[in-house]
Order: C-alpha cells, then structure tokens, then sequence
C-alpha cells in the first residue's frame, strides 16, 4: 500500500458535507490550541476583513480535517496578521500521524504560493507545551519571528519560489 497522504486533497465546505467535517475534532490537550471546526467557519463569517479561505481536508472520499487561511488581507488591517496566514489547521484524532497535516499545509503553501505578492505564510501559536503544534510547525520549515501578536508567538514561512 502506498502513502495515504499522497491522495490528499482540499475541498469546499458545501450543505453536503458541512455537518460532517464540524464533527471532526483533535485531542483534548490539542483544543487548547487548536479552535473546533464550527468555531472557525463562525469566525470566517465574523471576519470578512481576514479574507477567509477554508477547505476540507479529503484523503480520498473520507474527510479528515479542516483547514483556513487569511487570503490575501490587504493593507489597513493592523488587526490582523497577513496578508497570508494560516489561520487553522486540523487533523481529526482518528487521522493523525500518518502524514495528512504535511500533505494539507503542501496544498495550502502551494494555493498561497499562486497569489498575488506571496512571500511569506505567518502563522501562530499558544504559548504551551502538551499538544502545542509548534514542534509541527517548525519541522516543517517555519521559523520564529520573534514577534507576539495577541498573545501568541508568530511563526513564518519563507514562500521562495
């Protein structure tokens, strides 16, 4: 059998699928870092402004996670970090550590690579040690910045081309 990460895709969020991908959760240590999926498309309707693009994350025809990202915000928002950030992600507990996390921020960095003015894909994190993404994070290439941003350690991704 070949790697299940290697059929992993992004999807939109449609009536048909909705109900099923807010069921999708991470571990309790992990919600502490990680917003539920209903949480984040509440903020995406909340922040228009944050230019919110969410999928859900397919391997095959199963759903096992959530992604979101601020698409491009543009200038005249020091509220938010951007333009380009990656707002969540989620692997669903049943899925994890079996690569589909890194296969879905491929995808994301590969969207974010093809618009306009990329450079750079910012994220954040909790400050916290059980369950904290920020080992992920780092072992997949993003670096800290050194910033806090409402309260959370800013990290970035180079986007060279």
């Amino acid at each position: 059998m070949g790697d299940p990460a290697s059929d992993i895709s992004l999807r939109e969020i449609c009536d048909g699928n909705r109900a099923v991908i807010e069921r999708l959760a991470v571990t309790a240590d992990q919600a502490l870092y990680v917003a539920s999926v209903a949480d984040s498309l509440r903020d995406a309707a909340a922040y228009p402004q944050a230019r919110p693009w969410y999928r859900a994350v397919y391997s095959g025809d199963t759903p096992v996670g959530f992604v979101m990202i601020s698409d491009g915000i543009p200038d005249g928002h020091p509220e938010l970090l951007g333009p380009y950030f990656l707002w969540r992600l989620l692997i669903d507990t049943r899925w994890q550590g079996r690569g589909f996390g890194r296969a879905a921020l491929d995808l994301v960095v590969a969207h974010v690579r093809s618009r306009p003015d990329a450079r750079v894909l910012l994220t954040s994190i909790q400050p916290g040690s059980v369950g904290s993404p920020r080992g992920f994070y780092l072992t997949y290439g993003f670096t800290t910045t050194g910033q806090v941003f409402d309260g959370e350690e800013v990290l970035e991704l180079e986007l060279a081309r």
